[in-house]
């Protein structure tokens, strides 16, 4: 089940939670509640579902949204966090639209990543239709480099020092722009979860049960025949490794060590 190491408040100024920062194996970071249950959700049920501590940081609040309001992207985001399984989830605040690199921004996401101290990072594509998504993905990549940087001083809530850490691998999942993975995870087990998950933003992706207001267009992901992009594009990648549904990834500046290769390699490839 979902732990709500948290208190949810909601205000255009400092996060919107407050964590007793459990450590994390495995912390993904987003430009907007959701981007993880998009495009790496299945990966993060599997994680939770497998035993792993999986945390979520949303950048923004989607304030700029088409449909729905910020305070119920939060509800949503809390529901979607309950059904993957979630250690911890927080949401930093940032201006929708507006996600910018800059030494302020860069040191919120050093507090968190130094409190969580991830094993994995997942970050936003490194291009993406969304500008939010690769501004995001530069904010996470230099942040979490800057992370490991023993003269950049960080406190956490109590004020206690910070130690540095930087993750040791970061990986990018894939959105509306494709890419040539590094690896694919097969999602197969938790798909039925994955897209319950993905439903709980229900003003966000087509669910009948929402009531659109008269102002809130059909968007990009809202339209009824999104979820079939969604699932066309799982098949497509799980055939690849001989899987029902996956999920692709790029690994950020690779190659990574292994030291048990049959391990490494446990996935059988069906079509060769």
């Amino acid at each position: 089940m979902y732990q709500n190491h948290s208190t949810l408040a909601f205000s255009d100024g400092p996060p919107t939670f407050m964590s007793t920062a459990p450590t994390l194996d495995v912390l993904a970071l987003a430009a907007h509640p959701d981007d993880v249950e998009l495009c790496a959700g299945g990966t993060v049920c599997l994680l939770a579902q497998q035993g792993y501590d999986v945390g979520i940081v949303d950048f923004t609040r989607g304030q700029l949204g088409s449909r729905g309001t910020p305070a119920l992207r939060m509800e949503e985001a809390e529901r979607a966090s309950e059904i993957i399984g979630l250690t911890a989830r927080e949401n930093l605040g940032m201006m929708d639209g507006d996600i910018r690199n800059t030494k302020g921004n860069r040191r919120r996401v050093i507090e968190v990543v130094r409190r969580y101290r991830p094993h994995i990072v997942l970050v936003n594509a490194p291009q993406s239709r969304h500008p939010d998504h690769s501004d995001a993905a530069d904010l996470a990549t230099d942040a979490l480099y800057y992370s490991g940087l023993t003269k950049i001083e960080t406190a956490g809530p109590d004020g206690t020092p910070q130690e540095p850490w930087r993750p040791h691998h970061v990986l990018h999942y894939m959105q509306a722009v494709s890419f040539e993975p590094t690896m694919v995870v097969d999602v197969t087990p938790v798909w039925d979860r994955r897209i319950e998950a993905l439903r709980a933003f229900k003003s966000q992706f087509h669910n009948p049960d929402y009531e659109a207001d008269e102002d809130e267009p059909e968007t990009f992901v809202s339209n009824p025949e999104f979820f079939e992009w969604v699932k066309s594009k799982a098949r497509t990648y799980g055939y690849k490794v001989g899987a029902t549904y996956g999920e692709p990834f790029l690994y950020r500046q690779g190659p990574f060590g292994v030291t048990d290769l049959p391990a490494a390699l446990s996935k059988e490839k069906e079509f060769r």
